[in-house]
């Protein structure tokens, strides 16, 4: 774990972390609105939830690099438990509780969780979320009068349908901001790579919104018909006086705090919010630069602080959360006051310059979006697993394929059971080695033996043929299961019937179970001993030295 940084290193980096809040601040202000829109919940509640996530729990958490607001993969969630409670303000209460259930979950310790994912797994996670950003944002970049605010669609079937159905949608002038915006963006990320000084700390971002803002008044100026408007720009509430402005917040409702299914939507949110904040964090700290390690109990105390504070003040549920995390890292963030930083950013702009913000194209925000899912689904990482291998790259295939077409949580849990099964594969190959040498047999056990290879054991041991001579070694294995133990001294029982002589060397360290009740030390040259009715097998046990 490295030490926590002091005041001067925050000082120190303010020319980086500055930037990188702008870029995080342009990212998460639409996914702010667009996953409280998917969550049939007030608009002002994913900003509320994005505030929370960068100041509060950017203050309470040890992660460097991690941003934390509302997340999409909750959407499914929070939109059936609204549903369910009908009622926002008695989903509140739910809330506040998944938060205080996350910080028990930091004081005993569960933050563990994360440490037993797969990297292929984390990494297919990614992968996954960037191409639901890729294929949720081109209907906005083309235009589709469908989408009204963007955001990433939990439902496969909406995502995929909006998608083919966008490109019969298409709005010309949206198409041409949006497609200037994109190609910009990869140019400007050549342009600067290798570049030092002033031009390096520019966020691509925020000269994408000024050319999208001057290419529509450009539009009002040559032909108004094509000038942008309503759906197709931001749109936040906007509040005439403060009292006005505080009347975007929410109350739980507390007479609903005994109701059991509120307990059931609490529990249900603080283990999937969890893990979905244990799985970023294990990623974010992959990708930042000096590989910098989170304390994962800190983390899901934060979170519960979080969730807490939220839903008191109206707030959605919070998670750390991959998109605007790996926006962050790729703008030069170096501490956490980028994710504060943000948050400050988020509560300004829609208290003071509401009116400005909603001059931004959403064509230039998906442009944005667009690009941060590339960077995290790029074509090189497919190759880079695929030349990794099958038991590298099928889990983290399964993972994106399931997630594309389910949810995140079903595809990282069915990640995690094919990144099981190979390693089962893996172990089961290499526990049991077998060779021979005319009538000579050496089985030599390695590693965990567990019951999975006892059929392998017993097809074999039973294949060898009359008057061999057998050595059974098992000085290097860790763990041998007792039905293994079982079969093995059944056939050293039945050897002398076949006239087969079998050695057994075990070790002097490790008590693998068999029986010394029936494997008698006899004989110091371990040469074969019959007992009178010649049907038990007295074999000398060697134990290594």
């Amino acid at each position: 774990m490295t030490s926590r940084p002091k005041a001067k290193d925050y000082l120190k980096s303010l020319s980086s972390d500055i930037p990188a809040s702008i870029v995080v601040f342009l990212v998460a202000l639409p996914l702010c609105l667009g996953i409280a829109l998917a969550s049939g919940a007030p608009l002002f509640s994913g900003i509320i939830a994005g505030v929370v996530g960068g100041i509060v729990v950017g203050f309470a958490s040890r992660s460097h690099l991690s941003v934390s607001g509302p997340a999409a993969g909750l959407t499914a969630i929070v939109i059936a438990a609204i549903t369910t409670l009908q009622s926002y303000e008695v989903f509140l209460v739910a809330v506040v509780i998944a938060g205080a259930l996350q910080m028990a979950l930091g004081f005993i310790k569960a933050g563990v969780i994360g440490d037993y994912v797969p990297n292929s797994v984390i990494k297919g996670m990614l992968a996954a979320i960037g191409l639901i950003l890729i294929i949720g944002q081109i209907p906005v970049l083309l235009g589709d009068s469908s989408t009204a605010v963007p955001g990433i669609q939990e439902e496969p079937k909406n995502m995929f349908v909006a998608l083919f159905h966008s490109f019969s949608e298409i709005h010309p002038a949206v198409v041409i901001i949006g497609a200037i915006c994109l190609a910009f963006h990869f140019v400007w990320e050549k342009f600067v790579t290798g570049k030092q000084g002033f031009i390096k700390l520019v966020p691509a971002p925020l000269l994408i919104v000024f050319i999208a803002v001057g290419l529509n008044h450009l539009y009002s100026l040559i032909n108004p018909s094509y000038t942008l408007a309503g759906g197709y720009l931001v749109n936040i509430p906007i509040a005439s006086s403060a009292s006005e402005f505080f009347s975007f917040f929410s109350m739980p409702a507390w007479s609903e705090a005994f109701n059991t299914q509120v307990w059931v939507v609490a529990v249900t949110i603080a283990l999937v919010a969890s893990l979905e904040s244990l799985l970023s964090i294990e990623a974010v700290d992959d990708l930042d630069p000096y590989q910098r390690v989170t304390p994962t109990n800190r983390e899901l105390k934060a979170q519960g602080i979080g969730n807490i504070i939220s839903g008191l003040i109206g707030g959605l549920p919070v998670t750390s959360v991959i998109v605007r995390s790996s926006a962050n890292v790729n703008s030069g963030a170096k501490t956490k006051m980028s994710a504060i930083y943000h948050g400050a950013w988020l509560l300004l702009s829609v208290a003071l310059i509401p009116v400005v913000l909603n001059l931004i194209p959403k064509t230039a925000l998906a442009a944005i979006l667009i690009f941060t899912g590339y960077k995290l689904a790029k074509p090189v990482i497919f190759k880079t697993f695929y030349n990794k291998g099958w038991d590298q790259f099928l889990p983290f295939l399964i993972t994106i394929v399931v997630i594309l077409a389910t949810d995140l949580l079903k595809g990282v849990i069915i990640g995690i059971g094919v990144g099981l099964f190979f390693v089962m594969r893996s172990n089961f190959r290499r526990a049991v080695f077998v060779v021979h040498d005319d009538e000579k047999y050496l089985f030599r056990l390695r590693k965990d033996v567990s019951f999975l290879n006892k059929a392998i054991i017993k097809n074999k041991l039973e294949s060898v043929p009359e008057a061999s001579k057998v050595i059974i070694d098992a000085r290097r294995a860790d763990f041998i299961d007792k039905d293994v133990v079982e079969v093995i001294e059944d056939f050293m029982i039945h050897a002398p019937l076949k006239d087969i002589s079998v050695s057994l060397q075990v070790s002097s360290f490790i008590d693998h179970g068999f029986s010394y009740k029936i494997l008698d030390v006899e004989n110091q040259e371990g040469k074969l001993i019959r007992t009178q009715d010649k049907t038990i097998q007295r074999v000398k046990l060697r134990p290594a030295h």
